[in-house]
């Protein structure tokens, strides 16, 4: 028996919504990691997550930010935030899901700051904010063999996740500091589940809306499911849907999915 986890930035949760729903009727992964759902959790329309089984778990905000968690199976002992981050910005959910055998998986939506530009003040959160996440990694991993951290991580880690990696070099998603604070998530006991099942695939999971950037294929992979070893040692494949940026009125970002032996 195998776990399918995906994680997708859909940015918009409302204007996404009829995506979502071939998504889901389409690949139907057990557990599905949410980010910039742009919506407060009493208007999060559930109906079309929980109609098809999942169960949910929100932490939404208004018109920015947003994660949820839903998954086919119970999920239990749910975290709001990522501890230490003060900002009160909705990047963070975790929650934890039996398995067979009495084994737990925790499993964990992260929305990583843009940073916006190297020179602004939201720069420093960016890096702080990816400090908070490998110490609370370290602290996961202590406690869970099982653990999976996927979302929107903002960084594309290495030369083969950028269309230009000289021209972008040092510039915000590509910049030496936040390569440095992605590889410290990875040297905490995290793998690049991509990384480990593609090594030299030169593949995005981001095009930007605007200069034609998916037609001609200059995009940044900068979405990822983060895995413990153990984890590692159950995966089956990772991939990268792109397919569904090729819509019309996509999500800027396709979704990244491993298939795990349960």
């Amino acid at each position: 028996m195998s776990l399918r986890i995906a994680t997708w930035n859909v940015n918009s949760i409302r204007a996404r919504i009829g995506h979502l729903a071939d998504y889901l009727a389409d690949e139907s992964p057990d557990i599905l990691l949410l980010q910039e759902t742009k919506i407060e959790d009493h208007a999060f329309p559930r109906e079309v997550l929980e109609e098809r089984g999942y169960n949910l778990a929100l932490y939404g905000q208004k018109t920015y930010n947003g994660v949820a968690i839903a998954s086919r199976l119970p999920l239990e002992d749910v975290q709001f935030g990522l501890p230490g981050d003060s900002s009160g910005q909705a990047r963070y959910i975790q929650a934890t899901l039996s398995l067979p055998q009495d084994r737990a998986l925790c499993v964990a939506s992260v929305y990583v700051p843009n940073g916006q530009a190297v020179d602004s003040e939201k720069f420093p959160y960016k890096l702080h904010f990816l400090e908070l996440l490998r110490q609370h990694a370290k602290e996961l991993l202590r406690h869970y063999p099982l653990v999976v951290m996927g979302g929107d991580y903002n960084v594309a880690p290495y030369p083969v996740d950028v269309f230009d990696p000289s021209g972008l070099d040092g510039s915000v998603c590509y910049h030496p500091l936040e390569r440095e604070r992605f590889r410290a998530l990875l040297h905490a006991g995290l793998y690049d589940a991509y990384r480990v099942q593609h090594p030299q695939t030169h593949a995005f999971s981001w095009w930007d809306y605007r200069q034609n950037a998916f037609a001609r294929n200059h995009g940044l992979r900068i979405d990822h499911l983060l895995l413990s070893a153990q984890a590692v040692d159950h995966m089956i494949d990772c991939t990268m849907s792109t397919r569904w940026r090729a819509l019309e009125k996509p999500s800027d970002h396709v979704p990244v999915t491993c298939s795990l032996m349960s």
